[in-house]
């Protein structure tokens, strides 16, 4: 009988295999992944039983066995009308729970007839005005038999109040009322910067909003802690369970200081994450956060072991969608959505293959959907309970997870807590550094994105997809608005904005206010402008990283040919020469303009970063003032159509038509040709390599570039 093969046995024999050659892999958290796991790499972690603290393996016994995760697709189109449409055909074909997406104007509390958001109306969204709005938008849907997760948090205040005065105006009390409110502003602040007050009264309207529900809506989660957008901002798995987990800990504390007792709300509680296409790190994620989530709620005092359970939403990447060979985002949706599953969570959105492109159509919502009920009906997933439980290389990442981000929350402790850490700046800079180094590898080709990268089609194929008629949209906006204003009480509607903007004062439930002014038919705009009187309007201008693509690409051949090219304009123009990144409207997703911002800054470019949700008047003045040489309009939106060809007018009428100006991000390739036309000069949709996008600018600023793979020897010498 031979001896059992030891570790050092199976090592001797790999590296026989590959002649030497190391195959540990660099994750973008600093893991050094080994080729192989055993029993040594984890024997100190215990992540319990299914059920059982720390709920590690899943916050119920039986999880999947005894009842599937809950399909709930986000969506939103143009008007209440669409979207109620839309969400009544997917209930019917299999969807259980609601999922609402609004358009940017609603998340910055604005009224669909203010004139800071022309283009954005409508455009990534429902556009939500109203009670009368959420009343069609839920019209023949029951709101005390359906389950509603809504993605709001600037304007939380006046949505929520919206969605209780439409259900009682449906005959559903607020008690019969289930579902969830986003409510979570500290990561607005750290990523996607849909605010709209300064921190710390938006930090009350959190505490507000956990009072009212607790007291009267006991199904309703009054807050989904969202790691989400960290994760599409480019945060690392440390840093999105560091940040989002530190979050609920600053949220749960907040509400105890208020004088709320932490187990007659922290099981209300929820959780959001994104899953991406790091398989096996990604179910570790979630199971690292179930464990971090039980200690530190354990480390507040609650007692209610319900209150110690982290229950989570997930959504499949759309920073992981590519615009290139798109078919290859069903697989990349089908993986991550398998990712989310393997790791416990409670429901799952999965993102449609148009959606790095834009609104998904019918057709891609369908397999999208689709995608989740294979995977519940086909599978054999749902047969056992944490399937992966026990594998070597699971439970070593999710020990090295729950440590590593226990070092970073230890950090965030250090500074006072989140709301202190995010003052300081640190969780952004942070995370904006982790996406630039993220980006020079895939630019770089060290990580390979199929179709975008490597295997790329000579020619890409047509897509069909949904576009909204912004201007259609807003005008049927403005007209339901007139007449709301029209019909209601305006003595008793104003009484009821004056005592909530009293109360912003001097003390009263906010949300309770709020409500009684929906209940008078005040708009979202005017209860935002009664609050704003008091809090004022937050404002930020982004200050992006510095060095990341610098140290990257130090030796690389191509970036010495576009540094030198910069020098050459440099000297004819006898300075720098001038890039403004302009983000127009009110999409406040700023991964791609700082990626861009930093990476033109290291080729040596003079940047000028825009603040965030400027008017195309407002970017024209800038541009002005600064006299750049190029505007780099970055949408996200699909607002590029409206905002984008008023910028070049305003520039035209200026006098200034020779400002170049280019435009990048989610932008459909249909929409090329109209963009060209209107002035644009240079496009760059998702999966552009940044040093390529700097290359081509060089030449409209007459630079005499040469192609990629010419002269590469002679810049090398």
């Amino acid at each position: 009988m031979t001896d059992k093969p030891t570790s050092a046995d199976w090592k001797a024999l790999a590296d026989k295999e590959v002649k030497g050659r190391d195959l540990t892999w660099q994750t973008p958290e600093g893991f050094a992944i080994k080729p192989l796991y055993t029993a040594e790499d984890h024997a100190e972690f215990d992540p319990g039983l299914p059920g059982f603290a720390p709920f590690t393996r899943g916050v119920k016994a039986s999880m999947y066995a005894g009842r599937p995760w809950t399909i709930r697709q986000y969506a939103g189109f143009s008007t209440a009308e669409e979207s109620n449409a839309f969400y009544r055909r997917n209930l019917a074909m299999g969807q259980k729970g609601l999922s609402v997406a609004f358009d940017l104007a609603t998340h910055r509390g604005y009224d669909s007839d203010h004139p800071r958001v022309v283009g954005d109306v409508g455009k990534a969204g429902v556009a939500i005005d109203t009670v009368a709005d959420m009343q069609i938008l839920f019209d023949q849907i029951p709101l005390d038999a359906m389950s509603v997760s809504m993605t709001m948090n600037g304007a939380v205040i006046p949505v929520l109040a919206f969605f209780i005065v439409a259900a009682e105006r449906q005959g559903v009390s607020q008690d019969k009322l289930e579902g969830t409110i986003q409510n979570d502003i500290l990561k607005e602040f750290m990523v996607r910067n849909t605010y709209i007050y300064p921190p710390e009264p938006s930090m009350r309207i959190i505490s507000d909003i956990i009072a009212y529900t607790s007291a009267n809506m006991p199904k309703f989660n009054s807050i989904s802690i969202s790691g989400y957008h960290m994760h599409e901002a480019g945060a690392t798995a440390v840093q999105e369970l560091a940040f989002t987990i530190a979050d609920g800990k600053e949220y749960a504390s907040r509400a105890m200081a208020a004088g709320l007792d932490i187990d007659k709300f922290a099981g209300r509680l929820s959780f959001f994450f994104g899953i991406g296409m790091n398989f096996f790190m990604e179910i570790a994620k979630l199971r690292a956060a179930r464990t971090l989530w039980y200690r530190v709620m354990d480390g507040l005092g609650a007692k209610d072991e319900r209150s110690k359970m982290l229950r989570t939403h997930c959504q499949t990447s759309g920073v992981s969608l590519q615009e290139q060979d798109p078919y290859n985002n069903v697989i990349r949706t089908t993986v991550e959505a398998m990712a989310a599953v393997l790791g416990g969570t409670q429901s799952l959105h999965t993102n449609a293959l148009d959606e790095a492109i834009a609104l998904p159509t019918d057709f891609s919502a369908r397999i999208a959907r689709n995608t989740q009920l294979v995977l519940q009906e086909e599978s054999g997933i749902c047969n056992v309970v944490d399937p992966l439980g026990g594998s070597h290389y699971i439970e070593a990442l999710t020990a090295t997870l729950v440590e590593e981000a226990e070092k970073l929350i230890a950090e965030v402790d250090a500074a006072g807590g989140m709301t202190a850490f995010v003052a300081t700046g640190a969780p952004k800079a942070a995370i904006e550094r982790a996406a630039a180094e993220k980006q020079t590898k895939v630019d770089k080709g060290e990580t390979v994105i199929v179709g975008v990268n490597k295997y790329r089609k000579d020619a890409e194929d047509a897509l069909e997809t949904l576009e909204v008629d912004n201007q259609k949209v807003r005008a049927g906006q403005i007209a339901r608005l007139a007449k709301v204003r029209e019909a209601r009480d305006e003595a008793a509607c104003r009484a009821a904005l004056s005592a909530l903007t009293e109360g912003c004062s001097t003390g009263g439930n906010l949300l309770a206010l709020a409500v009684e002014a929906a209940r008078h038919d005040a708009t979202l705009g005017e209860i935002s402008a009664a609050m704003e009187e008091v809090f004022g309007r937050h404002d930020a201008t982004p200050a992006p990283v510095k060095g990341v693509y610098k140290s990257a690409y130090e030796f690389d051949r191509r970036w010495a040919q576009v540094t030198d090219g910069v020098e050459a304009v440099g000297r004819r123009l006898g300075r720098k020469p001038k890039i403004m990144i302009a983000k127009m409207g009110q999409d406040g997703h700023d991964r791609g303009a700082n990626v861009i911002a930093s990476a033109f800054s290291d080729m040596g470019f003079d940047v000028i970063s825009g603040p965030l949700f400027q008017t195309p008047q407002e970017s024209a003045a800038m541009a002005l003032e600064h006299d750049v040489d190029v505007v780099g309009a970055s949408s996200l939106a699909a607002g590029h159509k409206t905002l984008i060809p008023e910028l070049i007018r305003l520039l035209k009428e200026a006098g200034r038509g020779d400002i170049k100006v280019t435009a990048g991000g989610v932008i459909p390739p249909q929409d090329y040709d109209f963009l060209r036309e209107a002035g644009v000069q240079g496009i760059y949709g998702p999966g552009s390599n940044v040093v390529e996008c700097a290359a081509d600018i060089l030449v409209l600023l007459g630079h005499n570039m040469p192609p990629l793979g010419e002269g590469l020897d002679e810049a090398a010498e």
